[in-house]
């Protein structure tokens, strides 16, 4: 009798502890995962623009495509000269590119002037450049904003 009490109660044990399969996804971590992900890029994505802080002066020109990143030459508001993120003097511009420009004089070349620097402080930069044999040099500017 004792071996039969066993049977029943693991028959019943089996029945209530089985789980019927749930036919619902639950989203919950997924969101979670999600906003996250949203949080981040939305912290990072203004720390992926070129180094030095400047403010553009605005175009109604659409954005140049481009498959690889080309060379940038930043003047600051203070006349400043910046070949990507370092400060280089003036006269040291064109050798330090003509070493790095992996195209020679075919190299694409951004000049990024502060919208409040001197005309002739992104002119003599430009040309230097020209005068070096830099043939595609480009103005980077902003979008203007409409309104």
């Amino acid at each position: 009798m004792g071996a039969t009490l066993g049977n029943m109660k693991s028959g019943r044990r089996g029945r209530r502890g089985r789980h019927q399969p749930m036919s619902e996804i639950n989203v919950t971590p997924f969101v979670d995962v999600m906003l996250v992900l949203l949080i981040i890029f939305m912290v990072a994505a203004p720390l992926l623009t070129v180094g030095v802080p400047i403010d553009l002066p605005e175009t109604r020109a659409k954005a140049l495509q481009s498959d690889k990143d080309p060379l940038t030459v930043t003047v600051s508001p203070d006349g400043n000269v910046y070949l990507q993120d370092q400060e280089i003097p003036i006269e040291e511009l064109v050798a330090k590119l003509e070493a790095i420009a992996s195209n020679g004089y075919e190299e694409r070349i951004f000049v990024r002037g502060d919208a409040n620097v001197g005309y002739g402080a992104v002119m003599q930069v430009m040309g230097r450049l020209n005068a070096a044999g830099f043939k595609r040099i480009g103005l980077v500017t902003d979008q203007e904003k409409s309104g």
